[in-house]
């Protein structure tokens, strides 16, 4: 009887220790759970002649979102764009921007950390129960686990899988105090900044931020990408009055600015940390609109600089129009 007993409690301690490890999924499997939760991201200043893109995570139901404070903010002013949208993943993605981007929200920025590289989007006019990213504690995921990136990289396609394993863990990265990440060979391009880094149980893990890919003497460099771990997120999300699934820790860094008690008209003043070497550049496109010389290349399934442009005209034309209406209401 005893030693029924004891078999008992061994399989039932058996039974939770795989339950609390959770299921390995696929890539496929991960992708299916995750990506409807993840979106592009895109803003512009200036009539569309300046703007950036990149990929952001919904992690409340009710709109919002988290990406890097680099695709959203300006470099030359430091300030948010003046117009931000956010485009949410389609049933299917064709290839055709025209379809896959058809489902746009506009979003403001609530609050963002230049230093961590981190900023929180709120989706206006959100009607419905969002699908979210469920974000794990990084502390979980260790060298050699394999995980999972989405996002929407530069000559690639929009809602783009790659896959790869945690390389090494960074902390303090670039100087900044509490900006712990990971470096993973998972294949980031721009555009995937702000995109999630996902464990085998499709859980955010990180996000994507740096990447790098030329040495300080010009040879180039392979599969080294960096994401900000979920801990450090989690915990600046917190000091935002925010909640995400998951259990956050480290420590948080000053240089967080909430939109509703900055000022608006003050130089924006950021800490001078040292570039460590080889030197990281961000995941973001940054398109010109001059014209340049390109060297022949694979065709790219969208053109974010006419995007942009595209999307700056309509939001011109809409303006005009409501303008226009509201001239004529009042002159009845």
């Amino acid at each position: 009887m005893r030693s029924m007993t004891w078999g008992t409690l061994f399989v039932l301690s058996l039974i939770w220790s795989t339950a609390a490890t959770g299921k390995e999924l696929s890539p496929r499997e991960i992708y299916e759970q995750a990506s409807p939760a993840v979106v592009m991201v895109m803003g512009y200043a200036d009539g569309g002649r300046k703007g950036s893109g990149g990929t952001g995570s919904i992690i409340q139901s009710d709109g919002l979102v988290l990406t890097n404070a680099h695709v959203v903010i300006e470099e030359q002013t430091g300030k948010p764009f003046a117009r931000l949208s956010v485009f949410l993943k389609p049933t299917r993605v064709t290839g055709e921007s025209k379809s896959d981007l058809s489902r746009m929200v506009r979003a403001k920025v609530v609050a963002y950390s230049q230093p961590l590289d981190l900023a929180l989007l709120k989706l206006d006019g959100v009607t419905e129960s969002l699908p979210v990213v469920d974000v794990s504690e990084s502390g979980r995921a260790s060298i050699g686990d394999r995980v999972v990136a989405i996002g929407h990289p530069e000559q690639g396609g929009l809602w783009t899988l790659t896959t790869g394993v945690i390389s090494a863990e960074v902390d303090n990265f670039n100087g900044v105090k509490g900006k712990q990440v990971f470096q993973t060979e998972t294949g980031l391009n721009r555009g995937n900044s702000g995109g999630p880094l996902l464990d085998g149980e499709g859980r955010m893990i990180g996000v994507n931020t740096a990447i790098a890919r030329v040495a300080s003497d010009g040879l180039p460099i392979m599969s080294i990408s960096f994401s900000l771990k979920s801990s450090v997120a989690t915990q600046w999300l917190r000091e935002q009055g925010v909640g995400v699934e998951g259990q956050g820790g480290g420590k948080g860094v000053r240089g967080i600015n909430r939109i509703d008690q900055i000022d608006q008209s003050a130089p924006s003043v950021q800490p001078q940390v040292k570039p460590v070497q080889p030197p990281q550049s961000d995941l973001t496109f940054k398109p010109t609109m001059k014209p340049e010389v390109v060297q022949p290349g694979p065709a790219r399934p969208y053109n974010l600089d006419e995007l942009i442009s595209d999307r700056a005209k309509a939001e011109a034309d809409l303006d005009s129009m409501m303008s226009e209406m509201r001239g004529r209401m009042k002159g009845r």
